[in-house]
């Protein structure tokens, strides 16, 4: 028997422009999802961690606190790495934990690029917080969380994910400067403009875990280097990634300088209180560029970004790490219908299967509910 303790909830997030970014020291724009995981906490008396998932109901884990530190979670489920990697993170910081079972529940399509590892992640960390460690800042909220998934799952992510699940608010995009961590809140007040910001869920298989990603980061990390500067964010100038010869190095900081670009340049536009069409065309080549010089897009991505255009969206890209996952585009709320059917229709005549839709606003970050 245990007692209850409370509900907390973590949104996923879509990144509007600033796509593989972060671990280059760079600038991110995204924005939090109303869609996200919540974390119901009973306290138990004994010191065991129990993990109940609505979605997966048949792979509950528990293990005594004990054992946390032991290793040997290659036989669990790997969805329950991430909230035992962030249990087993608060321990090593020198937070004490308690006996504790956790009831997980996403609404976070997995797989689609929208950040549903850190949610989950996110939303296990404030549970922890609140009940064990009130003092922890934000800021270590957040790098337990990306320890977790670094660490303890595998996967070399950056900052963004967690940043924008802890730090974003309602009716906002989050402006942040990854080196410094400074960030500024930035209206986004699509219904005043007469427009909507469509997810395509592709149903492409998202994955990070198969290199891929890792082989993004090593790939910039040699570029910089060859550069001589510590990160590719402390070059400004396009004309200096020419100086790299190798072609796959140069496309892949030509992406990175050009990306932190076109944040600052949304970022300006939106903060000068801009019509947010302005801001189409600068989504869209950014997608050209993670298509051609970063090289992470899919058929699915590049044809529901080029369907959605036909239609009359005023930008479009893909959002997210890539190799699969999802699509946003801009466009005009009376003209959403007609974008959602050109996609279906696009999908359809290429054999994928139809592409799950919906509507997103800005939402509030991370939070406790009861």
């Amino acid at each position: 028997m245990g007692t209850a303790a409370g509900r907390w909830h973590a949104p996923g997030r879509v990144n509007l422009i600033g796509e593989h970014t972060d671990y280059n020291d760079g600038y991110v724009l995204p924005m939090a999802l109303p869609l996200g995981v919540t974390c119901s906490a009973t306290l138990l008396r004994e010191p065991v961690i129990r993990l109940r998932s609505r979605q997966a109901p048949c792979d509950g884990v528990d293990m005594t606190l004990c054992d946390l530190g032991t290793g040997g979670w290659s036989e669990l489920p790997t969805w329950a790495h991430y909230p035992l990697g962030v249990i087993r993170e608060f321990e090593r910081r020198g937070h004490e934990v308690r006996g504790l079972e956790l009831e997980l529940d996403g609404t976070v399509p997995m797989g689609a690029g929208l950040s549903s590892s850190a949610a989950l992640s996110c939303a296990v960390a404030i549970t922890l917080r609140d009940l064990f460690a009130p003092g922890v800042r934000a800021a270590e909220i957040i790098d337990i969380a990306r320890t977790a998934e670094n660490v303890y799952v595998g996967v070399p992510t950056g900052v963004l994910d967690q940043s924008a699940s802890m730090l974003c608010t309602a009716g906002h995009l989050l402006f942040l400067d990854v080196r410094t961590q400074e960030y500024e809140q930035i209206p986004f007040e699509l219904e005043r403009f007469g427009l909507e910001l469509l997810v395509f869920d592709t149903g492409s298989p998202h994955r990070l875990v198969d290199g891929e990603y890792a082989a993004r980061r090593a790939e910039c990390a040699a570029a910089a280097e060859e550069l001589d500067v510590l990160f590719l964010r402390d070059v400004t100038d396009l004309a200096e990634v020419e100086r790299l010869a190798d072609p796959v190095l140069r496309r892949r900081a030509r992406h990175v300088v050009g990306e932190n670009a076109r944040v600052l340049r949304v970022a300006e536009k939106l903060r000068a209180g801009a019509d947010p069409r302005d801001i189409g065309p600068i989504l869209t080549a950014g997608h050209v560029s993670l298509r051609d010089d970063f090289e992470v897009s899919a058929p699915e991505l590049d044809t529901a970004v080029d369907s959605a255009l036909r239609a009359g969206a005023h930008g479009a890209r893909m959002t997210g790490g890539g190799f699969g996952g999802s699509v946003i585009a801009l466009v005009d709320r009376e003209s959403a219908g007609a974008v959602i059917a050109t996609v279906r229709d696009a999908f359809a005549r290429m054999g994928f299967d139809a592409p799950r839709t919906f509507e997103v606003t800005p939402a509030p970050g991370a939070h406790r509910l009861v």
